[in-house]
């Protein structure tokens, strides 16, 4: 069986973008930040987008490491971007690329299949996508990096849910410019 990881940034007021879809609060990520999540990208087979973050992540990362001011670190994560297989989920786009297949139907019917496969951990990204995740039990792990700003409304990490999540506390790590990592394991 596949872990599933759902991990993104996130404001010290738990919101994921601010309202607008506005992103720019967390800033472009200190070296150490962007190896962090170079390292987890390069440990997971699989990734799953929702369309927000696909559309975010498909307008830059396919040609990341061509650009002339490009750190070996984003090279390294273009490629790893690339390579790795991906699905989208989406009832209003009609097609995909960059190693990537389309799945306009039930969301968490398709995430459960993945899950039950052999293979290695997938990470889930895009807040509607992991909020039904969230909700049907799928989230195995879950990876905040929380920054210190406040954004005071938007998207956030969390959704609501029917009933209480018990997490085991995995690790904890300081990052430049105060941003804290926190690893939750569901437990189960």
């Amino acid at each position: 069986m596949r872990k599933l990881i759902y991990g993104m940034n996130q404001s010290l007021d738990g919101y994921i973008a601010a309202t607008g879809d506005d992103i720019g609060w967390s800033g472009p990520p200190s070296e150490e930040l962007f190896q962090w999540w170079l390292d987890l990208e390069q440990t997971c087979e699989l990734a799953l987008y929702g369309r927000k973050l696909w559309e975010t992540m498909s307008s830059y990362w396919p040609t990341g490491d061509q650009r002339p001011d490009a750190t070996p670190a984003e090279q390294e994560f273009a490629r790893t971007w690339r390579d790795t297989p991906k699905v989208v989920f989406s009832s209003t786009i009609d097609k995909v690329d960059w190693n990537a297949r389309l799945v306009t139907g039930d969301a968490v019917a398709e995430i459960t299949r993945l899950k039950a496969e052999d293979g290695g951990p997938m990470h889930i990204g895009g807040a509607t996508l992991a909020a039904a995740a969230m909700r049907a039990g799928l989230i195995d792990e879950y990876v905040v990096a929380t920054h210190p700003v406040l954004v005071g409304g938007g998207t956030p990490f969390f959704t609501a849910l029917d009933g209480w999540v018990n997490l085991d506390m995995l690790d904890t790590r300081t990052f430049p410019g105060g941003v804290v990592m926190t690893r939750y394991e569901a437990r189960r």
